[in-house]
């Protein structure tokens, strides 16, 4: 979904630009932004809850995580949880997970009555009745209804979280396990009332461009495709426009993280152990929190593309500050790992909100040069682009070929280090993105991934470079650059 299909996407947007705007212009308090919450939200009307009131709440406490603060003022503050939950607008899901419907015909079966184990069903007046203080949301009634008429409705948020990090307090308020949670946004994404969102650096971000700090902005591939019929040329000249001196894309990361990823795999088919990719973040996340044995003996050790670009921009800038942009949450958390060059990471859609606020249109703008990256780097935004580029990089060096596979979105890859884990995974090497259809879809893009894509595959048709190439141009092997974690 693009981020205009959604009206909490859009008026979080329209507080992002504004606080760039006031952050830009040196206005920006409590009270600045306050009085722009009334601006969206005149008189007494309401547009999407119950009460003017709520609805200036919700926005005050997206405001909040907007300007890199907890959303409620009473939250212990978490750096590393970049995923919070807005309590004020977490109240529009239905609290009972199993309900019973006016399908209910008060048979004479009572199937329902008999399939429960703890009681909890009776006969009331006109149909069942549940007694939620001794259910325990099992569904078996639900299943040995004739008439379908008693439903299982799992809240969204829950029902997109692959590692069950979502519970609910006693006011059915959600709340993130932050021992389980991966931060890989989909219950962001799923929420239909907007009530999940991340913290942003953009007010940091902007005072130091302010300050005219030496700053270099590291785009994700993903990024190519996101801003209308722009090419990725003209997205890098206004982000210099900016404040940026300079703009790289972290497609070179790719390039770097595909060539040393395939030595690696050697090694791994060797000893006859499949490995996995390292690029995507949450993934990395899910192994090492909920699959330690297989983080340890399978995820490849490799860096992300965000963390070798970084590591040869600091090479090449020491003095400078880095920017990552892209659409993943989960990057602002790896951010903060002990062994990255990244300062910050800004969203698409903060990215977006910049422009707006400084009224730079890309598309108006003349074409930068580009330099050298190959399609396959840019391609590791697009699910199985990965697992591609490590092929290429077999190819080039006239080696032979491998078995892969591509775990598309977060549940399967779960299922895969399930696999993985029990000694049952077929491939040599697993390819996850916990994105379904990769960083395209990620939780803070800007456009429809159907749309990216085509307009990614459109912009590169003509260049030929290869991964081998890449490695040359910028001298990787002889930087002595550190691409490995340590587990």
């Amino acid at each position: 979904m693009g981020l205009f299909k959604h009206d909490a996407r859009v008026l979080k947007f329209d507080i992002l630009r504004e606080i760039a705007e006031e952050t830009y212009n040196g206005t920006l308090t409590d009270e600045s932004i306050n009085q722009y919450i009334k601006k969206l939200t005149p008189g007494n009307k309401t547009q999407f809850r119950c009460c003017i009131y709520k609805e200036r709440e919700i926005l005050r406490q997206r405001a909040r995580l907007s300007m890199g603060k907890m959303a409620n003022d009473e939250t212990t503050h978490h750096p590393k949880q970049i995923v919070q939950v807005i309590n004020a607008a977490c109240d529009g899901c239905t609290i009972k997970k199993i309900q019973v419907t006016d399908n209910c015909r008060k048979c004479m079966a009572k199937n329902c009555m008999a399939a429960c184990n703890f009681g909890a069903i009776s006969m009331g007046t006109n149909r069942a009745e549940i007694d939620y203080d001794k259910c325990k949301e099992c569904g078996a009634c639900a299943r040995s209804c004739p008439f379908n008429a008693i439903v299982i409705t799992e809240r969204p948020c829950k029902a997109s979280c692959p590692v069950d990090a979502i519970t609910y307090d006693e006011d059915g308020i959600a709340l993130i396990n932050e021992d389980k949670c991966i931060n890989c946004g989909r219950c962001q994404a799923a929420c239909p009332f907007g009530a999940i969102d991340d913290i942003s650096w953009i007010v940091p971000v902007v005072e130091l461009l302010k300050m005219n700090t030496k700053m270099v902005a590291m785009i994700a591939p993903s990024i190519q495709g996101q801003f209308s019929n722009t090419s990725i040329g003209q997205i890098k000249k206004a982000i210099k426009m900016l404040g940026f001196n300079e703009v790289v894309e972290a497609a070179i990361g790719a390039d770097i993280v595909a060539y040393y990823e395939h030595e690696e795999l050697k090694e791994h088919i060797e000893k006859g152990v499949p490995m996995t990719t390292s690029c995507c973040p949450a993934f990395v996340n899910m192994a090492k929190i909920h699959f330690p044995e297989v983080y340890k003996n399978n995820v490849s050790t490799m860096v992300s593309p965000m963390m070798a670009t970084a590591s040869l921009l600091k090479k090449q800038y020491p003095d400078y500050g880095i920017v990552f942009i892209g659409p993943c949450l989960a990057k602002k958390q790896e951010a903060m790992e002990e062994f990255t060059s990244v300062d910050y990471v800004l969203t698409f859609e903060e990215l977006a909100a910049m422009l707006i606020a400084k009224k730079i249109h890309p598309s108006e703008l003349d074409v930068e040069e580009e330099k050298m990256v190959s399609n396959y780097g840019r391609n590791f935004a697009q699910g199985g682009g990965v697992s591609k580029a490590v092929v290429e990089v077999s190819k080039e060096k006239g080696e032979d070929n491998f078995t892969s596979y591509y775990a598309d979105g977060a549940f399967d890859c779960k299922k895969q280090l399930l696999l993985m884990k029990l000694g049952k995974f077929p491939y040599q090497i697993l390819e996850g993105m916990c994105c379904d259809g990769g960083c395209i879809n990620g939780p803070c893009t800007v456009e429809d991934a159907i749309v990216v894509k085509g307009r990614m595959n459109k912009e590169n048709v003509g260049r030929e470079s290869t991964i081998c190439d890449s490695m040359k141009y910028y001298k990787v092997e002889e930087s002595g650059l550190t691409l490995h974690r340590e587990k």
